[in-house]
């Protein structure tokens, strides 16, 4: 895998909107937080645009896109939100561009198939993690949130324990691979495309907002079908936010669906990690080397930056 280089104080990074539209003023209230970690700030020329659910049109977005990944004062890029569009850009992005000017780049959600899709075409680790406009503007943006930001200014292996949140044993063992992974409903839609996730030998994160168990039990159903879930050597259960089924309605929890999914599988599976849509968010480098063990209920990574 390929390491993006470390941020220094005074270094310039771009925010681009690459999915679903912004409010300025939420991004406005996140940029003090950039600039109190020394860092200067450069916004897409389109940043601002509507274009339906879309934060300007395809060629907008990505055009914003390749510039800062082409321009070279720019030392990192963060998504401002998610939301919808990064699988319609996906096809016309420059993936040579990118192995020639890696750098950081930082999002979650929508931005798992610029994730998947950069990752498997690059091999540049990239960052699962809060984002402007829709994390770090909110009034209840944690401390542990914040300070796992520094993880881009020198390389430093991540953990993450009980101390964090308490976790559930699913299946026990204890494995090693590449991380990989991300909004379980974005994942599903690279199937039967040329950014098909790739789970082989790998650890598999998965979590998720807004999903009723049932459809969680039909995109769980669709990775393993795929062969996906048996081909990791372990899986990270994240956050699943609001996804509750409808009162009064007949369901299984999701903690029935994911015993149904992950209890017979040849491979450790931890469920309660605080990655996703959840404050703290633990933000974590993806494609970096990873451990995951159930007897010591840890996750360990390897530093995502050089």
């Amino acid at each position: 895998m390929m390491k993006p280089q470390h941020l220094k104080t005074g270094d310039t990074i771009g925010i681009i909107a690459p999915a679903s539209p912004i409010r300025m003023e939420r991004l406005n209230r996140a940029i003090p937080f950039f600039k109190n970690m020394g860092l200067n700030i450069k916004l897409g020329r389109h940043i601002n645009q509507v274009h339906g659910y879309l934060a300007g049109t395809d060629e907008q977005r990505l055009a914003d896109f390749h510039y800062m990944v082409a321009d070279p004062n720019i030392k990192a890029i963060f998504f401002a939100r998610g939301g919808y569009g990064t699988g319609r850009i996906a096809d016309d992005i420059d993936y040579h561009l990118i192995r020639q000017n890696p750098k950081i780049m930082w999002g979650y959600s929508d931005i798992t198939y610029l994730h998947t899709a950069i990752r498997q075409e690059t091999g540049l680790i990239t960052f699962h993690g809060p984002m402007p406009a829709s994390d770090i503007a909110d009034d209840d943006f944690d401390q542990l949130s914040a300070q796992l930001f520094q993880q881009l200014f020198r390389p430093a292996k991540l953990t993450y324990t009980e101390a964090i949140s308490p976790l559930n044993e699913i299946n026990s063992g204890e494995a090693a691979g590449e991380l990989v992974g991300g909004n379980l409903s974005l994942l599903v839609s690279t199937l039967g495309t040329d950014y098909e996730l790739d789970t082989n030998g790998k650890l598999l994160l998965l979590e998720d907002i807004g999903e009723e168990p049932y459809r969680v039990d039909a995109m769980l159903n669709q990775l393993k079908l795929a062969g996906k879930l048996h081909e990791a050597t372990g899986i990270i259960v994240g956050d699943f936010a609001k996804a509750e089924p409808i009162k009064e309605k007949p369901s299984l929890t999701l903690e029935q669906v994911f015993h149904h999914y992950f209890a017979d599988l040849p491979c450790p599976v931890l469920s309660g990690f605080k990655i996703g849509h959840c404050f703290p968010h633990f933000c974590v480098p993806l494609g970096a080397a990873a451990e995951l063990s159930s007897v010591n209920k840890s996750l360990t990574i390897e530093a995502g930056v050089k």
